[in-house]
């Protein structure tokens, strides 16, 4: 089996690719990767709270053991991928492994890789891996017998690297509810915001038979106590990994990814004066371009997946502000170069703490400038002969969607028909799933599933 990096890291489904002996492989292929590499010989190894992640640490582990680099290990169990990522750097290693599936379902896993500087490790890099992991790891393996040069407590130093960047003692007069979703944010959360109701803040490997991936959708139970309690101003939600964002406002409105990324630009460029590059993934709203035009930003989308967007945010040529992706992995100008949804969430609740404005009065103000919109993602469970052909529909081109003519295509990562100002839609396959995505903007909800209804009728998909 040919293992390969997709959008963000290997994965697979666990026992059947994502093995002990698949994992020893990848491993493999990383430690001469970093053995080859004018880089410090140290890795910072870390796990969420899926299933089987202090095995396939220490089937890692083993492997660095042997080539004779050092293995540094986080003090408790599970780490968010955002803490890895600040200790790859705080430890000056020269790479930094996580085992996370991030978003993915239960029955998935994943190796994630990040690069000295703190953030994704580089397209070409991940290539030079791929072509060093071996069809077959040759070396004698039993569990356990990784040995770790040291231990590190990633959780105590990420807060109080956080306790550095934000307004803690405004941010906990709001009243706050943290949606863990069984992921590895739970424990770092109830230091942060001792008096944040916190919702399924415990380790479930199921994670209840729901993805942990923070859109409407997965978070029923959250959007339903925020209905029940208006008395909350704010529901902040993370990933299994805790680097992407999600936010439910009062009353249980669901606020999209799309929304945050207008929020944050408008806090950072508008209220602090901040400048610099907007750079976002194709699939994210072009409703940011209106945003930048009116504060005179710079904004550059990109194909999509954070490790296209993090060398750019360590390029001092570049100066972004704000990198960012629909699926609400979003990293922001003074903080790593990588996603981080506990550090988005709080800068929302430091815009809304410090402006004495609630979430809603904030995104009228976003509205006020780039006009409402609405945004709707779809994803297609299709055979592969169905999504060929639909990629295939996407490819030959369309000059129509319905009674909408397609005015420009952009094609940096799939298929976005543009059809004039105010509304897209965005064919592409999935980089860490086998399903077909469908993303829409409009003016409004009804149009922008119009849309994707008008596509699908023209790939034949019914």
């Amino acid at each position: 089996m040919k293992i390969k990096f997709g959008t963000d890291g290997w994965r697979a489904i666990i026992g059947y690719q994502f093995t002990t002996d698949n994992v020893l492989r990848i491993a493999e292929g990383t430690a001469k990767w970093l053995k080859s590499q004018n880089l410090p010989q140290r890795v910072v190894i870390g796990r969420d709270t899926r299933f089987a992640g202090e095995v396939f640490m220490d089937s890692a582990i083993a492997v660095f053991n042997k080539h004779g680099i050092e293995v540094i290990v986080p003090e408790s169990e599970f780490v968010t991928t955002p803490m890895l990522s600040l200790a790859t750097v705080e430890q000056n290693a020269g790479i930094g492994v996580m085992f996370t599936a991030s978003h993915n379902p239960p029955l998935y896993h994943g190796y994630k890789l990040k690069a000295h500087f703190g953030g994704p490790l580089p397209v070409e890099n991940l290539k030079e891996i791929e072509s060093l992991i071996p069809d077959k790891y040759e070396d004698n393996y039993t569990y356990p017998s990784g040995e770790v040069t040291k231990t590190y407590n990633m959780e105590t130093v990420y807060y109080e690297y956080i306790q550095d960047k934000f307004h803690l003692d405004a941010i906990r007069r709001l009243s706050i509810v943290y949606e863990a979703m069984y992921g590895a944010g739970q424990r770092i959360m109830r230091r942060l915001l001792p008096d944040a109701v916190i919702l399924h803040g415990e380790v479930n490997p199921s994670f209840k038979g729901v993805p942990p991936e923070p859109i409407a959708k997965n978070l029923t139970e959250a959007i339903e106590f925020m209905r029940k309690h208006p008395e909350y101003e704010l529901c902040l939600v993370t990933d299994g990994d805790a680097d992407r964002i999600g936010l439910i406002g009062k009353g249980g409105n669901f606020i999209s990814a799309q929304h945050i990324l207008l929020l944050l630009a408008h806090y950072m460029a508008g209220y602090k004066k901040q400048k610099g590059k907007i750079v976002v993934a194709v699939s994210s709203t072009e409703r940011l371009r209106r945003l930048a035009k009116h504060y005179g930003l710079d904004i550059e989308y990109v194909p999509v997946g954070f490790k296209n967007i993090a060398p750019k945010m360590v390029d001092e040529n570049e100066d972004v502000l704000l990198g960012g992706e629909e699926s609400g992995g979003i990293g922001l100008k003074g903080h790593i170069p990588e996603r981080d949804g506990i550090y988005v969430g709080l800068t929302i609740a430091e815009f809304m703490a410090l402006s004495g404005k609630s979430l809603n009065e904030l995104i009228e103000e976003v509205y006020g400038i780039v006009g409402r919109f609405a945004y709707v993602r779809e994803d297609l469970h299709l055979s592969p002969e169905q999504k060929e052909e639909a990629i295939k529909r996407a490819q030959a081109g369309l000059e129509q969607i319905g009674q909408w003519q397609v005015t420009d295509v952009v094609t940096i990562d799939g298929f976005k028909f543009i059809m004039g100002e105010e509304r897209w839609l965005l064919v592409r396959p999935s980089g860490t799933e086998p399903v077909l995505r469908l993303y829409a903007e409009a003016p409004d909800e009804q149009e922008a599933r119009q849309l994707i209804a008008e596509f699908k009728k023209l790939a034949g998909i019914s």
